[in-house]
């Protein structure tokens, strides 16, 4: 699991090692870090860090000293550096250390007010990890300059007009747009999150020693293991009702693919059994006929049932209201995506889901942005934006798991524990993508479900995460050789990505 800190832990924890350090190590392992990871990027564009044309921008603070301490090391290896000076306050000892390396510093005055930027190598390190808002000038003009010098560039801790807590961007004409970010001892929200997240590049992290002063974490990346951990490979012992059975409530006459997407994913998820609850039976034979091993079910009085995955295509009408208000009142885990989330929205659901949720049943929403407008959540956008935050808050007032879907699908339980996705792309916007999310997330929260006796919100919202990543995997593989992805392919991968996690995690 990769761990994800605000910008207050992480100023925290850096003063805490510090007191331990002499005086300026830490920023050294930091340049020395940065170093190496330009290093390795001139090596593999040129095959040579001699001769390369380095340019190095320089704000004021530790982020620019990182980078002049990390150019200096450049300067001796053979690059021709120079370094333009975007503050009259930088670095004194950086700044030092590149011009007795042979490095050449610029102010900002002797490069006019429209700098071109001619390099193999850009170094950001205009602004770091406390930078708010929009680039001023010069900042701006220099961040431009980057974007149109068609160089490599290379981010220090976080791109340069990205928010490192909450990924928002103030000004994109205006903020950096990094190939590599290379960023020290930890994750920050911003490198994840979008619109951040389309900013930062490849992201290295280098270890400078901060894990033993920062606290534990709530914000989380999964790993391979630990995806792998929610969705484990039967044993010899299981039969399918010890392996948990999904009850499935989804899709309607005018919206007949949302049920054959939803139960096609919940038949990856690892449940034993998947029930669909048969409200129409044209629906329920279609469903049959596809898929031979799903059993139908009259209604939702069985007890074998472990979780439930409702919403996709199941209307909004009357009968659709009533169905979901009886099931409700069922206390199995639950996962609610598109109609359901508007029937709960409505007057006629929203006392049913309060009660539900007030009862401390397990409950998963899966909105997407409108979605989550509908349940009384606003975004915002630009500079202001927090999409981290609001998450978190949302999950909090409605007591369930809220999983924001999207560039960095987010899922929060009402504790703050926080799950950022990763893996998930572009590709994942398409039509009916969300009902096989919905069923295999259902049918995973049914398997662990029934292995641990019980699951509360905090283990929830980690099986949701595991499934969002799952899906963001079957999408990834769905788009490798660039054909254009349905949510039919994206079904098509799921159990390729499921084995694929499961081979990591034995080998590891």
């Amino acid at each position: 699991m990769s761990d994800v800190y605000d910008v207050a832990e992480v100023r925290r924890a850096e003063e805490a090692l510090m007191a331990t350090l002499p005086e300026g190590e830490l920023m050294q392992r930091a340049a020395r870090g940065l170093e190496q990871a330009c290093v390795d990027i001139l090596i593999e564009s040129r095959h040579s860090v001699a001769g390369s044309a380095v340019t190095v921008l320089v704000g004021p603070g530790n982020n620019g000293g990182d980078a002049l301490w990390a150019a200096a090391g450049l300067a001796r290896r053979g690059a021709e550096v120079q370094a333009f000076a975007i503050s009259d306050h930088i670095h004194p000892e950086g700044a030092k250390a590149l011009v007795k390396a042979g490095g050449r510093i610029i102010t900002a005055r002797e490069s006019g007010d429209d700098p071109h930027l001619v390099a193999d190598l850009i170094v950001d390190g205009i602004l770091g990890i406390g930078g708010r808002g929009a680039l001023r000038p010069p900042a701006d003009a220099y961040a431009r300059a980057a974007s149109a010098s068609g160089a490599v560039i290379v981010a220090v801790d976080v791109p340069s007009g990205v928010d490192a807590d909450t990924g928002a961007v103030a000004d994109p004409d205006c903020c950096i747009e990094a190939d590599v970010t290379v960023t020290f001892g930890c994750l920050k929200p911003g490198l994840i999150v979008a619109p951040g997240r389309f900013q930062v590049g490849e992201v290295v992290l280098v270890d400078i020693g901060l894990a033993q002063t920062l606290s534990p974490a709530r914000c989380h990346v999964l790993d391979d293991g630990e995806i792998a951990e929610c969705i484990p490979a039967p044993t010899d012992a299981d039969y399918k009702y010890s392996r948990g059975v999904v009850g499935l409530l989804a899709g309607s006459a005018s919206f007949r693919g949302a049920a054959l997407l939803a139960t096609g994913g919940a038949r990856c998820g690892n449940a034993g059994m998947v029930k669909f609850v048969d409200c129409d039976e044209r629906l329920s034979t279609m469903v049959v006929q596809q898929f031979w091993d799903v059993v139908t079910a009259s209604g939702f009085d069985d007890q074998r049932v472990t979780a439930w995955a409702v919403g996709p295509g199941m209307g909004t009408g009357e009968d659709a209201q009533h169905l979901l208000v009886q099931l409700l009142s069922y206390p199995q885990p639950m996962v609610l995506d598109a109609d359901a989330l508007r029937i709960i929205s409505q007057p006629g659901g929203r006392d049913a889901f309060r009660a539900r949720t007030q009862s401390g049943a397990v409950t998963v929403l899966t909105p997407h942005e409108g979605e989550f407008a509908g349940l009384g959540f606003e975004l915002s956008h630009g500079a202001t934006s927090d999409r981290v935050g609001t998450v978190v808050q949302a999950a909090r007032d409605l007591n369930c798991v809220v999983i924001l879907k999207g560039p960095g699908t987010i899922t929060a339980a009402p504790s703050g524990v926080t799950y950022i996705d990763d893996r998930g792309g572009a590709e994942l916007g398409t039509a009916g993508s969300g009902d096989v999310l919905t069923g295999l997330m259902g049918a995973m929260l049914a398997s662990v479900t029934t292995h641990r006796n019980d699951i509360d919100l905090d283990q929830a919202a980690k099986v949701a995460a595991a499934a969002v990543a799952l899906h963001g995997i079957a999408g990834e593989r769905a788009a490798q050789h660039g054909a254009p992805v349905t949510a039919v392919d994206i079904l098509a991968m799921l159990p390729e990505a499921i084995a694929d996690i499961r081979a990591t995690w034995t080998v590891t």
